[in-house]
């Protein structure tokens, strides 16, 4: 099978919407898998919702139909349960968790709403919260505005760069997810967020370069005996992109990035140092994008940690919430506060008292059950048996991940590293017959983030589950 043409180095292919940084809703193996699976309840369910909303790809129409969610697991309406490695990222206190609930119940029953020009004191603590956390990492202080998702906290930090550099220019990565909103869409480089005649002109001044992807880079460094990348002779040939539009364009009002990719690939060593040190020398800000691997996620409570890079903005979403409300945040360098003149992120919801109760009693669940060390350890021994699994299936052409957040990257021919992209979707619904849930990115990895909840024999059990069905697609292609 040939690899599909890449307009990125180093990255699998993104030529068309159907590579995309979730598994589309058109696949002929979920219609076959629905056609097996769902009960006539379901059907009926999902034939309404079909009908009440707008379709669009990796959403509605929908693939089953939900009754209940609590810690790891998710139930049908038929009472069939999944083990949740998906879960939108949302969910690493687990689904329902009971001290969320109850903040979220006793804040409900105090002070349900707050207009903006009154102050919340749920607010203040949560912003005063992140302020903490983000002063551990950068050594400064901070300050923050809230928003209800991901994509407006975003388009918060892009207007808060230009502000305060006096630029328009953005500079970004191609594959890389940021948001549906306009200028989130515009930043990132998922085709699936960005082609056809609905989106027309994005927003000006978006560039855009190539992502670190080390498995199947070129042109960064050499390999080893093995065939893999030698990161100890890593040229940073990536980085190298970034340093070069910066000076070339000179102007560049900032920097937006996920420091670990949600596909995932995680940066090459000293990628973030280089960056870093690029941004100093032309008066570009850096801003992280945590949305998906923050709040612990990768064994450490900010992913940049991993790479001792210090941003200037980070976004936090997603798991913010508890998987209860939505709830994203923007959280910069202190210094930054230079904006009072402009209604740059003016929402409704900005300093809502209940959804800040909600992220609050999720920072407590993380800090007093340890969720950050568990996350690292438990990703140690995930990584440690899907290698075991690469060596016994010529399907796996590399595995990766820190924390909880893994990636299986399947291959059709090991040599070539030609992904196997019919393969990754088979694989899924094969899963989920057997009730685990995950999410296949860019058509051929398998992504499995699970909740840092999630026990060393749960884990176990999906891996378990993967190899089983990664065999059965192994002996069928035979």
């Amino acid at each position: 099978m040939a690899a599909p043409q890449s307009k990125s180095p180093g990255t699998a292919g993104t030529a068309g919407p159907g590579q995309s940084e979730g598994d589309v809703n058109t696949s002929p193996n979920r219609a076959a898998w629905q056609a097996s699976h769902l009960d006539e309840a379901t059907r009926a369910l999902l034939a309404r919702d079909s009908a009440a909303f707008l379709h669009q790809s990796v959403s509605t129409p929908c693939l089953a139909a939900i009754r209940k969610a609590e810690g790891l697991f998710i139930e049908d309406l038929a009472g069939r349960r999944y083990m949740d490695f998906h879960g939108n990222n949302v969910h690493h206190v687990g689904y329902a968790h009971p001290h969320v609930i109850a903040a979220t119940k006793t804040q409900l029953d105090t002070l349900a709403f707050a207009p903006r020009r009154f102050a919340s004191e749920r607010a203040v603590e949560l912003a005063e919260a992140l302020s903490r956390r983000f002063e551990a990492l950068t050594g400064g202080p901070a300050r923050v505005l809230f928003t209800t998702g991901g994509s407006d906290a975003v388009e918060v930090a892009i207007k808060l760069a230009r502000i305060a550099t006096g630029r328009f220019k953005v500079l970004s990565f191609w594959d890389s997810f940021h948001g549906a909103g306009f200028g989130a869409a515009s930043v990132g480089g998922e085709a699936l967020f960005r082609h056809g005649a609905a989106v027309g002109p994005l927003l000006p001044g978006t560039e855009h370069v190539a992502p670190f992807g080390c498995y199947r880079c070129a042109y960064g460094h050499d390999v080893d005996a093995d065939g893999r990348p030698d990161l100890a002779r890593c040229r940073l040939a990536c980085a190298a992109m970034v340093k070069y539009v910066l000076e070339r364009e000179g102007d560049v009002a900032a920097v937006v990035a996920e420091p670990a990719r949600a596909v995932p690939f995680i940066p090459p060593p000293g990628y973030w140092q280089v960056v870093r040190e690029a941004c100093n020398k032309h008066g570009t800000l850096l801003i992280f994008d945590e949305i998906p691997t923050g709040l612990g996620k990768t064994g450490r409570f900010f992913a940049a940690e991993h790479d001792g890079a210090e941003p200037d903005i980070v976004v936090l979403g997603k798991a913010l919430g508890g998987g209860v409300l939505p709830i994203a945040a923007c959280v910069a360098r202190a210094d930054l506060n230079v904006a009072g003149a402009y209604a740059f992120g003016h929402y409704t919801h900005e300093k809502n008292p209940v959804t800040a109760a909600a992220a609050l009693a999720t920072l407590e669940v993380i800090e007093r059950e340890g969720l950050v060390e568990h996350a690292a350890a438990l990703g140690v021994h995930a990584l440690a048996r899907m290698q075991e699994m690469k060596h016994r299936n010529p399907l796996v052409g590399d595995v990766r991940g820190r924390g909880l957040l893994l990636g299986i990257d399947l291959v059709a021919d090991r040599a070539t590293k030609a992904p196997a992209a019919d393969v990754a979707d088979r694989v899924l619904y094969r899963a989920l017959s057997r009730g685990l849930s995950f999410k296949t990115t860019m058509g051929h990895v398998l992504t499995l983030t699970p909740p840092l909840v999630t026990t060393r024999a749960q884990m176990d059990a999906a891996l378990d589950i993967v190899e089983a069905c990664l065999a059965e697609e192994f002996t069928a292609g035979a």
